[in-house]
């Protein structure tokens, strides 16, 4: 999870306090797609690094041993320009979530990094709390996310839910590891755009710290402050430099 590219990503994997729904069509829907544009700036280079899309889709078929009842999101990372010239990235995670808890069933990572290829298959039980792989069985907390179906829970919390600290604590899985993360409620924001003034929530995560991430809250995550709660604008430092992911394209199904 270190990986650099793999960060185009996870920057989208950060966790949004929003207000709870009775139904999570409130929130989001199938059909929901979400196209965000990644920046890399550093003192030697200011350039477009690559771009994420996060999309909601109707399951059908058995590639993920689920059925018709759950959601499907998929989230797929491409790099972009020079960074595609000198390391090709084109990552892609698959989820298959519990329309009504969020937790997640199967989860499927395809993971290409320059010379380097990884591809898991994760299927959890969330009964026994195991998280099974072909190398391995482990023992999860309950309540246990993978990195894309923790999206989508993330976005129906309240700010109730944060602790008197402003934090929120969430278990995901990665790479046959559980990562703790706390989430970081910063306050109301008035963020400026292309298209405008969005009130926004402003967040921070915690982040693993190692080669990318200098510090444990590196990362600003800005999300509308409305029924949808999309995040608009990621923004974080690196070990050398900085990096934005901004939302360039939105389809949100009614």
């Amino acid at each position: 999870m270190n990986r650099f590219p793999t960060f185009l990503i996870l920057l989208l994997t950060a966790g949004f306090p929003v207000h709870a729904q009775n139904q999570w069509s409130n929130t989001f829907n199938e059909g929901e797609t979400l196209t965000y544009r990644i920046y890399y700036s550093s003192y030697l280079i200011d350039a477009t690094a690559g771009e994420a899309v996060l999309t909601l889709k109707q399951y059908s078929g058995k590639k993920l041993h689920c059925n018709d009842t759950v959601y499907y999101a998929t989230g797929h990372g491409i790099s972009k320009g020079l960074f595609d010239f000198f390391f090709e990235v084109n990552d892609t995670y698959e989820s298959c979530f519990d329309k009504q808890t969020l937790l997640p069933y199967t989860f499927i990572r395809n993971t290409h990094e320059g010379g380097y290829t990884r591809i898991d298959t994760v299927y959890f039980n969330q009964n026994k709390h195991t998280a099974v792989t072909s190398r391995t069985t482990m023992n999860v907390a309950p309540k246990t996310f993978d990195i894309v179906s923790a999206i989508y829970f993330m976005r129906t919390l309240s700010l109730t839910d944060f602790n008197r600290d402003s934090l929120f604590f969430l278990n995901f899985y990665l790479d046959d590891s559980v990562y703790y993360s706390a989430i970081k409620f910063i306050g109301r924001d008035t963020l400026k755009t292309k298209t405008g003034f969005i009130p926004t929530l402003k967040l921070s995560p915690m982040m693993a710290t190692g080669e990318v991430f200098a510090d444990k809250y590196p990362m600003f995550v800005w999300v509308t402050d409305d029924k949808k709660h999309i995040p608009v604008l990621i923004s974080s430092k690196v070990i050398i430099g900085s990096v934005k992911a901004e939302l360039i394209k939105q389809h949100i199904a009614e």
